[in-house]
């Protein structure tokens, strides 16, 4: 394939083509209609070929459209099962793959940033690359120490492409926007666009990496691979084999689907206390489940590697108190210090006045996982949510659109949404309160008797 498209009238020209290519299959399918074939099965067919063109023209641009796509990845366990089938292949394989970059372009990087004789600081370097992401992509090579490193090498002209992408999507949001009931796609979009320069910074990515690293480094469930060498455009970090999470996903018994979807919950929670940092970016393609060391170690055994540290929210005292007394409120009933806090922090404006008890009655079934021991995720518990808030018929939409979002929250509610996405795509069952106990400040429930 060609290099990264840099030019914003290509790009433009292929983002301007998925809304045309929709009206076109639709037409295709008015014709298959009419010549006999069933509306059910033509839709089908129709949301398989949509799926298709989504994966294709967003894999090729990467930069700011495939993020966008792994964005939409997580949150397909939100569709409706009719529409999820067919998306679900298309958009979750964006997590993990896309068209690669050329390998003459690689070495030009390589050349430019680690200098003319960087073949020299690789035993070996696999000119194939083992993974691509939205910025970068990533290949397997032995360190001159021997060690076994990833090297992650960013497209050029992958900041250009993010904002042109974002910008350009911002405008098809509507049309996008029913992927993903109950939720409105222009904030999601203008987030991204925020967060563009410090994903794009390899130095950050590095020091949150290597801040992980050493945290983390004994721990008995959580593994961070350590920096081995960061440049402008290059970052190598120690190898890590494992389980990707999407094979989990789709293929992992259930003590693993359970295992994975604890030590996720563990990790996003534990690590804004131990490190001051959020890891931001909670998709599948981020994780690997690690087999334990014993022969005969069963999934209890097993540890969850974290890949990517491009996306982190810098939180210096953890995550904030207001959460977790809010959330532990919410469980024992009491509407009224639950409104008080939300109003608070920004999340009900001035210029609203709501009923407490209907805020109450809101936000329940969102903190059902809490009020419980052990939670089971499905995609049917979270499309009854989403079809709950997107419904413009139910008081739950109504309320929610006189919510607010403060800027200060917008990560974590992020985070949040994506976790819970996440966990509901392994359909796994998860003890989170005793996560939120140990870890979440204000949050303290005590185990039912």
């Amino acid at each position: 394939m060609s290099d990264l498209p840099r030019k914003a009238v290509t790009r433009t020209a292929k983002l301007a083509a998925l809304p045309l290519g929709f009206a076109g299959r639709a037409t295709w399918g008015l014709g298959k209609r009419i010549g006999g074939r069933s509306a059910e099965l033509v839709a089908r067919e129709l949301q398989q070929r949509t799926a298709e063109q989504l994966f294709k023209v967003l894999g090729e641009l990467k930069g700011g459209a495939m993020k966008f796509g792994q964005a939409l990845s997580v949150f397909e366990s939100a569709l409706p099962e009719e529409v999820a089938g067919p998306y679900r292949a298309a958009l979750t394989k964006l997590q993990d793959a896309a068209p690669p970059m050329p390998t003459r372009t690689v070495h030009a990087v390589l050349e430019e940033r680690l200098g003319a004789e960087w073949r020299e600081l690789f035993l070996e370097f696999e000119d194939k690359p083992a993974a691509a992401a939205s910025i970068g992509q990533v290949h397997r090579a032995v360190w001159h120490d021997g060690r076994e490193v990833a090297v992650k090498v960013q497209y050029p002209g992958a900041g250009e492409a993010l904002l042109s992408d974002l910008t350009q999507l911002s405008r098809f949001a509507r049309l996008l926007g029913p992927l993903i009931p109950g939720m409105d796609i222009k904030p999601l979009i203008a987030e991204m666009r925020d967060r563009v320069s410090e994903e794009l910074d390899y130095a950050l990515e590095a020091e949150a990496q290597r801040i992980h690293a050493e945290e983390f480094a004994d721990d008995p469930d959580v593994v961070v691979p350590a920096v081995v060498h960061q440049s402008e455009q290059i970052l190598v970090t120690e190898w890590m084999d494992g389980v990707p999470l999407a094979e989990v996903i789709a293929d992992g018994t259930e003590a693993q689907r359970d295992r994975a979807g604890q030590l996720l919950a563990r990790f996003l929670f534990s690590g804004p206390a131990r490190t001051g940092l959020l890891h931001a970016d909670p998709h599948p393609g981020n994780f690997r489940l690690l087999p334990g060391a014993g022969e005969d170690e069963g999934p209890e055994g097993w540890r969850l590697g974290v890949l990517d540290f491009g996306t982190v929210d810098r939180l210096p005292g953890g995550l904030p108190e207001t959460i977790g007394t809010c959330l532990r409120m919410a469980v024992t009933g009491e509407a009224d210090t639950v409104y008080e806090l939300l109003c608070a922090e920004g999340f009900v404006k001035e210029s609203v006045a709501l009923d407490p008890d209907a805020v109450l009655a809101y936000l329940l079934p969102i903190i059902e996982p809490a009020e419980v021991e052990a939670f089971a995720f499905s995609r049917g518990w979270m499309r009854t949510q989403a079809a709950r808030i997107a419904d413009p018929r139910s008081p739950a939409h109504q309320l929610g659109k006189q919510l607010n979002l403060p800027p200060s929250y917008l990560l974590i509610h992020r985070v949040t949404l994506s976790t819970i996405g996440v966990l509901c795509q392994l359909n796994a069952t998860v003890g989170l309160r005793a996560e939120l106990a140990n870890w979440l400040p204000g949050f303290e429930v005590e185990d039912p008797a």
